[in-house]
């Protein structure tokens, strides 16, 4: 059971290590696990423990763990595959799953268990959305366990995923062109106001971030993220998200997939819009091109910004929209022009084009008219 240091990586200052198992499985097969320590003392501590292990169980993998355990596992095994706002995710969804099976051992977990904690969840008034993500994500932990031949069987592959006997779709909400316009209205007067009363420019960034929003279709984490340097005359490069929610403060990623890094050209309005903010803002002291573009120094926080979300919107006299449905928006404006489905799933950042095509169709015009003229000219 040797212990193998991994060059180049370490967590608090301490170095990597992998502890190596070999073992036979309960199948006859020769099998390898590797577990992760930082630190040669916690290293050697590990290898004591999963040596005693092997003593106690017979060389067999089965362990007598509780789904505590298993969860903790799982989440460590995780944190070099995933991403650090999907850990986050299992953390706080735990809340629903955790309470009532942390203290099960994995082997005794069966498909009773899973139904009665079915019924449970229904009782919360949780969207049908969270309660089949969570149920996804408890599949997840189990095929891990079954994975690692902690468990011969997943109680949970028995049972299927929460369903609605009557699956209402909630209606897409977004602002037309002309809605947009009253909207951001409001925003440039509220930002004039502003620096009228108290000489503050800060308003601007919020008026910006909006702007960027309807303009361009980018994910709330997205805007957050973006540089000066990401501004190229007519041209816009995603190239991070930040997520705020994550504990510890805000965390800079890497977008949400590999088509999520992508290069946009902008439309006039915003072009001009962010050259006038552009300059607003290097009037501050120490201003660099590695600057955010809505909020300087450090980014906006999603509070203060849906708040300004309702107050524009109050006084535009509209109807409130989430931030995320300014995406929405950007989308309506182009499908009613008629836009290549695959060009928005471009500017979007979608790894699918199906994506694009099963959440955004129904605001495409029907074509079924012109596409009878045509036949019709066969004659």
């Amino acid at each position: 059971m040797p212990i193998y240091k991994v060059d180049g990586i370490k967590k608090d200052g301490l170095q990597k290590y992998n502890v190596r198992i070999n073992y036979i499985s309960d199948s006859g097969k020769p099998k390898q696990l590797t577990r992760t320590a930082y630190g040669l003392e916690a290293a050697k501590d590990l290898e004591r423990k999963l040596t005693e292990e092997q003593k106690q169980t017979g060389g067999s993998t089965k362990k007598k763990m509780t789904f505590q355990q298993l969860f903790d596992e799982f989440t460590t095994a995780k944190q070099y595959e995933v991403r650090e706002s999907t850990l986050d995710k299992y953390n706080r969804d735990s809340i629903h799953y955790l309470p009532t099976f942390k203290d099960t051992r994995i082997d005794k977990l069966t498909v009773a268990m899973i139904q009665e904690w079915k019924l449970s969840m229904e009782q919360k008034g949780l969207s049908l959305k969270t309660k089949q993500n969570v149920f996804g994500e408890i599949r997840a932990i189990l095929n891990y366990a079954l994975k690692m031949e902690y468990i011969a069987k997943n109680p949970l592959t028995t049972l299927g995923n929460f369903k609605s006997a009557t699956i209402i779709k909630e209606e897409m909400k977004f602002y037309t062109a002309q809605e947009f316009k009253q909207f951001i209205s409001a925003a440039e007067r509220a930002a004039k106001a502003k620096k009228e009363k108290y000489r503050d420019l800060s308003e601007w960034d919020f008026y910006t971030f909006f702007c960027i929003a309807f303009y361009t279709g980018l994910r709330k984490g997205e805007i957050h993220a973006l540089k000066w340097s990401d501004i190229n005359g007519s041209y816009l490069s995603v190239r991070r998200s930040i997520r705020q929610r994550i504990k510890g403060g805000d965390r800079e990623t890497p977008p949400k997939n590999n088509s999520s890094m992508r290069t946009l050209q902008m439309p006039l309005p915003l072009i001009l819009a962010l050259g006038e903010h552009k300059k607003r803002q290097a009037r501050l002291k120490g201003f660099s091109e590695d600057y955010r573009v809505c909020g300087g120094k450090v980014c906006l926080r999603d509070a203060t910004v849906q708040r300004r979300n309702e107050q524009y919107s109050k006084t535009a006299g509209l109807d409130t929209i989430r931030i995320h449905d300014f995406r929405h928006s950007h989308v309506s404006v182009l499908a009613n022009e008629g836009i290549n489905i695959q060009e928005v799933a471009r500017r979007l950042g979608h790894s699918r084009i199906e994506m694009t095509w099963n959440t955004y169709s129904h605001l495409y015009p029907r074509e079924e008219e012109r596409a009878v003229d045509i036949l019709n000219k066969i004659a």
